[in-house]
């Protein structure tokens, strides 16, 4: 099993304490890992894309960057409840 990157470990964190259904569903179908990494793949293979958007409209490489992060974040660890 891969070892979770910081982004896996916060989604995992944040799942486990919000979404602990989904969590346990995952889990018992031996699918919880494997939706974590691709829960980072996602978000890394995006991020250049996101950055380079936002620098686009004249953000700072820092602005950028954390904007990028926050909406990422948002769309692949701070899943919320269905």
């Amino acid at each position: 099993m891969k070892i979770l990157t910081p982004f896996g470990t916060l989604a995992l964190n944040h799942w486990t304490k919000l979404l602990p259904n989904m969590t346990l569903e995952l889990e018992r179908n031996g699918r919880l890992h494997e939706m974590l990494h691709e829960a980072e793949q996602r978000a890394v293979s995006e991020l250049d894309d996101s950055i380079r958007h936002f620098r686009n409209q004249g953000l700072t490489p820092q602005q950028a960057n954390s904007r990028a992060w926050k909406i990422l974040q948002e769309r692949y660890v701070f899943l919320k409840a269905k």
